[in-house]
């Protein structure tokens, strides 16, 4: 028998079933890169992640350009607060002038046609470094929580975030 040696045509009888079996292509199109940025200078390796490192505005203007180049079409941005700035209600978080709406608002000046994503979360934030606000025995408080989620929601839309994660 010549080649192919099988024909599995009940894969191909019905369109769903044609779909799944399709071939799939990823692109650039499809991806989008995670950033940390942090209040440093520089770059600074994150010792859990080999490979990986937080990065300063200007940097992060750097990888924004090369994302650009490569067709990269979105960065993903996540908090690295100095130390000193957290809390425990993480109000930096949702602080105008905290590190990820500057780093959105740089990002989007200078690369406006550059997808911008943020990170919503309170852990980066917190001096408990819980996702979430906490009463006195470490419980945490849901309500309040979403409150605080939602203040930093807001700062980041008023920088300019594309799309809120």
């Amino acid at each position: 028998m010549n080649y192919p040696y099988s024909r599995p045509r009940r894969m191909r009888h019905d369109g769903f079933s044609r779909r799944l079996m399709r071939e799939h292509v990823l692109t650039t199109n499809d991806l989008i890169y995670p950033v940390f940025v942090h209040e440093g200078t520089g770059r600074a390796p994150v010792p859990s992640m080999p490979g990986v490192e937080r990065l300063s505005i200007d940097e992060l203007l750097r990888v924004g350009e090369q994302a650009l180049e490569l067709g990269v079409p979105v960065l993903d941005l996540f908090g690295v607060p100095n130390p000193d700035a957290k809390t425990a209600d993480g109000r930096i978080a949702w602080d105008e002038d905290g590190i990820i709406p500057r780093a959105i608002r740089a990002l989007k000046s200078r690369f406006p046609e550059l997808g911008v994503m943020s990170d919503q979360a309170l852990d980066p934030y917190t001096t408990h470094g819980q996702d979430g606000l906490i009463d006195d025995s470490g419980y945490i408080l849901n309500d309040e929580t979403i409150e605080a989620l939602i203040k930093q929601s807001l700062a980041h839309a008023a920088a300019g975030v594309d799309i809120l994660s």
